[in-house]
């Protein structure tokens, strides 16, 4: 590990000071993702700022119609709460597996999808469910959000500050984790809200994604056969020692599938 300068804030303003005053500052929420990286030399910031004192970045908020899990929320803390779980128990669900207990104890929902692991839960949530991801400067949908492997629309200091989610009339679940890590090997998160559809995955390409086929098929009679037989292109997905980028695609029809069913009950 480099030597850096350490800072812990005690509010939003101040974090944004001393990450912009610095050379190359970087935020740290839970830093399951930043201190790794750090230990390894594979980053080198100047300065490193702690968001974890700021307690206006942390809590849940549900209302009728939307659930907001504020920056600095740990996944255990979703993953307990009962509000979650009558809302939105898919949410709920997800977070209850990520990862290991330490992990969960520590990691944070900011800090999750602003890293855009292509491995992680929470984008498939995000993407899947329609989210909206609020900053200190902006709201950003959550089709615009990830961009690239561990790309996403965020701007040099932009910081997350809450993710909101509305509330689906159904909503499920699914994925094939590594055994090891619990990382997703994919991860499948259906919804359906009215009319509208959605199929978001993760672990399976460079960022999380929808599938449109899917989406459509489910329109039309929302059940596990409706996507039984689509199959999505492998040509961009993932390919490692852990799976194939055809075993990946294979499974992305899988867990659509399961996902639906647990989300019908």
């Amino acid at each position: 590990m480099y030597e850096f300068n350490y800072h812990k804030a005690s509010s939003i303003d101040e974090a944004k000071k001393l990450q912009s005053e610095a050379e190359e500052g970087k935020f740290m929420s839970g830093g399951m993702t930043l201190l790794p990286t750090l230990k390894m030399r594979l980053a080198r910031p100047s300065d490193v700022v702690d968001l974890a004192g700021i307690s206006d970045l942390a809590g849940i908020e549900v209302t009728s119609d939307s659930v907001t899990i504020k920056a600095m929320t740990r996944h255990a803390a979703v993953a307990a709460s009962p509000e979650v779980r009558k809302a939105i128990p898919a949410l709920a669900k997800l977070a209850g597996g990520i990862g290991d207990p330490m992990v969960r104890n520590r990691g944070t929902i900011g800090g999750s999808i602003a890293n855009s692991d292509p491995a992680a839960d929470y984008p498939a949530s995000v993407v899947g469910l329609g989210a909206t991801i609020h900053t200190d400067r902006r709201t950003i949908a959550a089709d615009d959000f990830f961009l690239d492997l561990f790309e996403t629309a965020l701007e040099e200091g932009e910081m997350i500050t809450k993710v909101v989610f509305p509330i689906p009339d159904k909503a499920g679940y699914m994925k094939f984790p590594n055994p090891a890590s619990r990382y997703c090997i994919v991860g499948v998160m259906v919804s359906q809200k009215g009319s509208d559809v959605r199929v978001g995955v993760t672990g399976a390409g460079a960022c999380a994604f929808r599938v449109k086929a899917m989406e459509e098929a489910l329109g039309v009679n929302f059940a596990p056969e409706a996507v039984a037989e689509i199959k999505i292109p492998d040509g961009d997905l993932n390919s490692d020692i852990h799976a194939s980028s055809e075993y990946r695609a294979h499974l992305v029809t899988i867990m659509a599938k399961r996902a639906v069913a647990e989300a019908n009950g």
